[in-house]
């Protein structure tokens, strides 16, 4: 069970690291104190997923469990008119600063918490010329390492969804984190939330082609839809060595691709399609039917604007997201995998409002970054889904052309383990 004292119990007295020292004061039995960076706090907002599990708790395992954190502080960049931020700083007796240095120290003239949870998403901001939101996660970034330079302590930040909307922000931020050894975790809660049926791509599976069947708009729920294929497509063969080519498809040139049969003839393999949609718990249905695969007129009628992000691994693996609003209402895997007559597919489980417990389990892993100050998964697998993000909006935005990305060759090596809720 997660609980603070299996938490606590791995904790060390302190890591030095370069000139900076974070975790320094032994931990004990002492609370921790956090601090929330934040766009907007509002009902449905990422703030209210994530950042209230640290106020109220979240249940794991048939019991409830409580962080041992305080909110001590916390920094909201916009307060729309349904704002909550100010009612839980009254409700649970954090301050609200008007900087995100004021909010590190906690009022004071030193870095005064033991983490940092950044929640970019959401509010009133402008869009660069791909139609990517121009969230301010580096800003918030930057300004909360500043904080550690200028202090000389730094301490674990968990930075939620993608890096940033330009690359080589994502990359200075993983730089940044290296270079002042902080433990530094990002990325979806699709990766971490449960499966239908519970199965895991074997550590070091030979793998030919992947397919994601998801929802949502472009430039966010791309996001996790990538994440879906990332933390599977990590654990092949060789692990993570990078993306060498994205191209973006939308509208017409989708039913173009799903007509022609294949990888080789542009399109993907339909055995990958027909094992995720057989997955769906939400596949649309024709008038009075309860339970019938579409027909390919069928998918066209109910998909008004489907889009499809072709990319080819490093090492030759295919992968296709494809976006089908109308079609589902959930996200789903399928691989081939080299001799295996049949796929590996599977659902990730999202449970609905308003627990939405699938932000417990992404607030798990990074309770457990704050805790023992290591995370549970490499930041390179967010660094190069925000990468892949950005590459496929440029496609869009230049025409759907097939780009190649030298700059994605991350390489990176998975958990030995699985990080997924399994109960």
């Amino acid at each position: 069970m997660l609980t603070r004292r299996n938490f606590l119990g791995g904790v060390g007295a302190g890591l030095v690291g370069g000139t900076l020292l974070w975790g320094a004061e032994p931990a004990g039995e002492r609370r921790k104190r956090l601090a929330i960076v934040t766009t907007e706090w509002r009902y449905h907002s990422h703030a209210w997923h994530m950042g209230e599990r640290f106020l109220v708790g979240y249940p794991i395992r048939g019991a409830w469990h409580h962080p041992p954190f305080d909110v001590v502080a916390a920094f909201v960049d916009q307060t729309p008119e349904n704002d909550l931020s100010r009612q839980r700083s009254q409700e649970f007796g954090f301050p609200i600063y008007p900087t995100i240095a004021e909010a590190l120290r906690a009022g004071g003239d030193k870095l005064a918490v033991d983490a940092v949870l950044v929640i970019g998403e959401h509010g009133d901001y402008p869009n660069n010329e791909f139609g990517q939101k121009k969230y301010p996660r580096y800003e918030f970034f930057k300004q909360v390492t500043d904080v550690f330079r200028h202090d000389g302590r730094a301490v674990p930040v968990f930075n939620d969804k993608h890096l940033s909307w330009k690359w080589e922000w994502a990359k200075e931020m993983v730089d940044i984190s290296r270079e002042l050894k902080f433990p530094f975790l990002a990325g979806s809660s699709l990766p971490v939330t449960w499966r239908m049926p519970d199965v895991e791509l074997t550590l070091g599976a030979e793998v030919e082609e992947m397919l994601c069947v998801a929802i949502g708009g472009l430039d966010s729920y791309d996001f996790h839809a990538l994440e879906v294929i990332q933390c599977m497509a990590e654990r092949r063969r060789g692990g993570e060595t990078g993306v060498a080519t994205m191209q973006a498809l939308r509208g017409d040139a989708v039913w173009r691709a799903m007509e022609a049969g294949g990888w080789t003839s542009g399109g993907w393999d339909p055995r990958l399609f027909e094992a995720c949609l057989s997955r769906s718990q939400t596949l649309a249905q024709p008038e009075t039917y309860s339970h019938r695969y579409p027909t390919p007129a069928q998918i066209r009628e109910w998909v008004k604007d489907p889009v499809a992000y072709r990319f080819e691994y490093v090492d030759g693996t295919r992968s296709t997201m494809l976006l089908m609003n109308g079609l589902v209402s959930d996200f789903t895997f399928a691989a081939r995998l080299k001799g295996e007559r049949e796929p590996l597919s599977t659902l990730f489980y999202l449970p609905p409002n308003p627990n939405v417990v699938y932000s417990a389990a992404l607030m798990s892993k990074a309770e457990e970054t704050f805790l023992t100050g290591k995370t549970p998964y490499p930041i390179e697998r967010t660094l190069l889904t925000s990468g892949l993000v950005e590459a496929a909006m440029r496609s869009l935005g230049t025409g759907q052309k097939r780009l190649e990305t030298p700059h994605l060759a991350v390489r990176y090596q998975p958990p030995a383990q699985s990080t997924h809720w399994q109960s």
